[in-house]
């Protein structure tokens, strides 16, 4: 990855940036391209300032460059222009530069890019499942998930496909011949990547929900006399708690597959142990602080320091040559 595009991936994510730096540098490159590429499409869904149609479009653009079915250039000079009203100037470089990122793709074997494609497919399809459900809400009119299995399905779309393409990628270049039980680490590796999400949605509801969005199924909230426009009253926090409660359980036990993702990496993987341990560890924290908070207010945004992201990453740092104190570190609830 150049200098330019590792600027780039720093700006659009610290957190995600620390990660990539730490992984070992067989795997770094091609999750680093994967990550940009995954955010640029998150991007152009998100542009809020742009119809709905002409995102669609622009994600069709780019998925068919990513699988190489599309020679002509990607120009998203539009979209791009919008981050600057919406104060996104990182990704609107990235928009920008899109075709060196997409140029990168050419250094990788064959292997590495069926991966990289693959995950980069199912989570375009994703974005734009996303987009034909929600693109037309708004804060006056809320349309939500009807049921538990499209938040679950969404969820490994978004980024339970990362940790199938994370424990695959990584399992191939960095402990090809070590004997494990692949069938249930790849299963913990894509619970792992869907906790996170799910961490996500729980934390970004209050403005997800101003946006018209409700990631909470309709059959769930009307088992308790809620409906979607019913949580932007925070009052509805005490109705609504035992819903919230599920998915902040659920999200918890996904990472909790995900902490058993880490402790059966190979002992001498410390790189990876650190690139998994920090983000689940870190989720968990955001958990913690979600418990108790009124998810309902407005003005709420729960979120992990930075003080205590550095905090985090010494205590798995000097932890991590002693196995039963790193499992420790796995708090609960």
């Amino acid at each position: 990855m150049t200098p330019e595009l590792q600027q780039i991936l720093r700006d659009t994510s610290r957190s995600f940036y620390l990660t990539v730096r730490v992984l070992p540098a067989s795997v770094r490159a091609q999750i680093g391209i994967a990550y940009l590429l995954a955010r640029a499409t998150d991007t152009i869904a998100d542009t809020d300032l742009v119809p709905v149609n002409d995102r669609l479009a622009a994600l069709e653009q780019l998925r068919m460059r990513i699988l190489g079915k599309r020679a002509e250039r990607c120009d998203f000079s539009r979209i791009a222009a919008a981050q600057s009203q919406s104060a996104s100037p990182a990704e609107r470089l990235l928009l920008e530069r899109i075709e060196e990122t997409l140029g990168q793709l050419a250094f990788f074997s064959g292997p590495d890019l069926v991966l990289i494609r693959a995950v980069l497919e199912t989570i375009t399809g994703g974005q734009a499942l996303d987009l034909q459900r929600f693109g037309a809400a708004t804060g006056e009119s809320i349309r939500a998930l009807k049921v538990d299995e499209e938040l679950d399905d969404y969820t490994y779309r978004v980024a339970g496909c990362v940790g199938e393409f994370w424990t695959k990628l990584t399992r191939r270049h960095c402990f090809a011949e070590r004997d494990l039980d692949d069938e249930q680490f790849l299963a913990d590796g894509i619970r792992f990547g869907k906790g996170l999400q799910l961490v996500n949605i729980l934390r970004d509801m209050p403005r997800d929900l101003r946006q018209g969005r409700c990631y909470f199924p309709e059959t769930a909230l009307s088992r308790v006399g809620l409906t979607p426009a019913d949580l932007l009253a925070p009052k509805s926090w005490e109705t609504f708690r035992p819903v919230y409660s599920l998915w902040l359980q659920r999200a918890y036990e996904h990472l909790e597959a995900g902490w058993r993702y880490t402790n059966t990496l190979p002992s001498g993987q410390y790189r990876l142990r650190l690139g998994c341990g920090l983000p689940i560890l870190l989720g968990v924290g955001t958990l913690q602080k979600l418990r108790n908070a009124n998810v309902l207010e407005p003005g709420q945004r729960v979120k992990v320091s930075r003080k205590e992201v550095r905090s985090l990453l010494w205590s798995l740092i000097w932890r991590m040559p002693f196995r039963p104190l790193w499992r420790r570190q796995f708090t609960s609830l």
